[in-house]
């Protein structure tokens, strides 16, 4: 017999009408899976390279453009059509979100683009190994295959955006509680007689190891203070990078305090000042909530064993009058 009709028949008998077809598709994303990682780790070509170089030496580029070039992964420059938002605006937000996470790499919305792409082909592979592999003989209605096949990939795909919005969450909280302390510390060092960016530079050495976040934060804006950048700019960066609201009206005060000539330390107490109570708020807030959170917890807890201690003899003894 030809050993391609046995297999056909093999696989229209195991997976029925559709089985070949199948199979081809399943060993597509394999091959696609596989060669992903290929094309990744391929090595430049040496003529594209040195063209490459010719290009960079002979055109003249903006000193932004150099710096944003700089130290990228040549083999995601490969795909930067496919793992990037071609929309300015679009890509910008991205950039955003993934610096309020934490993840400040030049190749970072590639990265979490290639995530998506990749987890989403794994949840694909899996779920068609789960139902043409792992349960073979167990036929599955036209609905049950589609969401075991499309589930795990979706599934995959949300997976680094659910990532990067959890973290973008905790790092959130991180900074607003860390940063009335902060706060206390930089008014030490004005009150001391330093000016604010050598406070800013103090403050974030002191707090690297206790807030690691904010003091990512405070590092951030004392060396684009000491690169000359304007100090109004680089205050309200960070409070868009930080994204807590906190610190974007304490950047609205420092701004105006340096505008209209009043004194910082002045102006570093008071605010302090409220956000000490504004974080004992927070904390009393979640604590009046804990109880309301509680009750279905200790409802579902507690009731259905008191059901059972009290009528559960009363059920008892009911049914042995009913035989009787």
């Amino acid at each position: 017999m030809n050993p391609v009709t046995f297999i056909h028949d093999l696989l229209v008998s195991q997976l029925g009408e559709f089985g070949p077809l199948m199979v081809v598709g399943f060993l597509g994303l394999v091959l696609i899976v596989l060669a992903v990682p290929l094309l990744l780790n391929q090595p430049e070509d040496p003529l594209k390279k040195l063209q490459r170089q010719v290009q960079d030496e002979t055109r003249p580029k903006s000193t932004q453009a150099r710096l944003r070039n700089t130290d990228r992964n040549e083999q995601l420059q490969k795909f930067a059509s496919f793992l990037e938002p071609q929309d300015a605006e679009e890509l910008s937000a991205m950039e955003l979100k993934l610096r309020q996470a934490g993840y400040r790499s030049r190749d970072a919305v590639r990265v979490f683009h290639f995530a998506q792409f990749a987890l989403g082909l794994i949840g694909l592979v899996a779920g068609l190994a789960f139902v043409y592999v792992l349960n073979a003989g167990y036929e599955f209605t036209t609905q049950q295959i589609i969401i075991r096949i499309l589930g795990p990939g979706g599934a995959g795909y949300m997976l680094p955006k659910y990532w990067v919005t959890r973290r973008v969450t905790e790092r959130r909280g991180k900074i607003a509680d860390a940063f009335p302390d902060s706060l206390d510390m930089m008014l030490v060092c004005v009150e001391a007689g330093q000016s604010l960016d050598q406070a800013i530079v103090r403050v974030a050495a002191e707090l690297r190891t206790s807030f690691p976040e904010l003091a990512e934060e405070y590092q951030i804006v004392a060396q684009e203070l000491k690169a000359g950048k304007d100090k109004d700019r680089v205050l309200r960066d960070m409070g868009t990078r930080c994204g807590v609201q906190d610190i974007s009206s304490f950047v609205t005060v420092m701004i105006q305090s340096s505008t209209f000539g009043t004194s910082i330390a002045e102006a570093l107490r008071v605010y302090a000042g409220e956000m000490r109570d504004k974080r004992v708020m927070r904390a009393e807030e979640a604590a009046n909530k804990l109880p309301v959170k509680m009750t279905l917890a200790t409802m579902g807890l507690t009731v259905p064993p008191l059901l059972i201690i009290l009528v559960g003899p009363s059920a008892e003894v009911i049914s042995k009058l009913g035989d009787m």
